[in-house]
């Protein structure tokens, strides 16, 4: 399932779920050239459509790319419109998230529903270090008001284990997210939750995104405290910085596709 919400790009496009060796995999290929000189949205009987020059745009699979609301299609016809000489999917993260949501999602709803439901299983959040004392400081602050809400608004209460050992979660709280899940099986909310919680490691985080409980900027930041830890104490190299802002702009394109809907 997770090969299948790989972003489905053009043909001679070659996918990789890690966004920077994805765009090392494009510069290798010759990108299409921008062949369009208009960008337009058109209403139709079940959402709205991009359309190029008066053609409409389709998605990898060759279906015609009909998004859900004005707002959804303003962020997709926005990135078309962006692009100048060539056509750069990287760039393109609303588009590459329609081209998933209609090429896989309307058609494996069920099962990207499940792949959340287990990331959830091993949340990132119910994880915490046993030191240092700051670190443990810093993952409390960030995570027990996720985990608060996901108690009282959703009501699950989630088991919490130090390091890495496995901690298997209490019923009532997977059947609680399970049925949030439930009631987000719309394609295009369904794709962008899946892709903030296989960027973040949490679908408690991606959840908490699409209910406005936190911003998408802090949902990041609660997703890369042990990261930030230890760039503090160790610093990053160059392709490490490439590599989250690449994912970055993948989690905010996305948090931005669940505030149109």
């Amino acid at each position: 399932m997770r090969d299948l919400l790989n972003d489905l790009e053009a043909d001679n496009l070659l996918s990789d779920p890690d966004p920077v060796r994805r765009a090392q995999n494009q510069m290798r290929s010759e990108l299409p050239r921008r062949f369009y000189k208009d960008v337009s949205i058109v209403p139709v009987a079940d959402g709205f459509a991009i359309q190029l020059d008066a053609r409409s745009a389709r998605t990898p699979a060759r279906a015609v790319m009909v998004v859900p609301t004005d707002a959804v299609a303003k962020l997709v016809a926005g990135e078309f419109g962006a692009q100048e000489d060539v056509i750069n999917p990287v760039s393109m993260p609303a588009m590459r998230l329609a081209n998933t949501a209609i090429d896989g999602v309307a058609r494996e709803a069920d099962a990207v529903a499940e792949d959340i439901l287990r990331f959830a299983s091993s949340d990132l959040l119910c994880y915490r270090a046993d030191g240092p004392e700051c670190l443990v400081q810093r993952q409390n602050e960030q995570w027990d008001p996720v985990l608060d809400w996901v108690a009282e608004v959703l009501g699950g209460r989630f088991s919490l284990a130090e390091g890495i050992v496995h901690v298997a979660q209490p019923p009532a709280a997977m059947a609680a997210i399970r049925l949030r899940l439930c009631a987000s099986m719309e394609p295009f909310r369904l794709a962008a939750l899946h892709l903030l919680t296989s960027l973040s490691g949490s679908a408690l985080l991606a959840l908490a995104v699409d209910a406005g409980r936190v911003s998408p900027e802090e949902a990041w930041k609660a997703a890369h405290v042990d990261e930030d830890w230890q760039i503090e104490h160790w610093g990053q190299d160059a392709e490490a910085v490439a590599r989250r802002n690449a994912r970055w702009r993948d989690f905010a394109a996305a948090a931005a596709v669940l505030k149109a809907l």
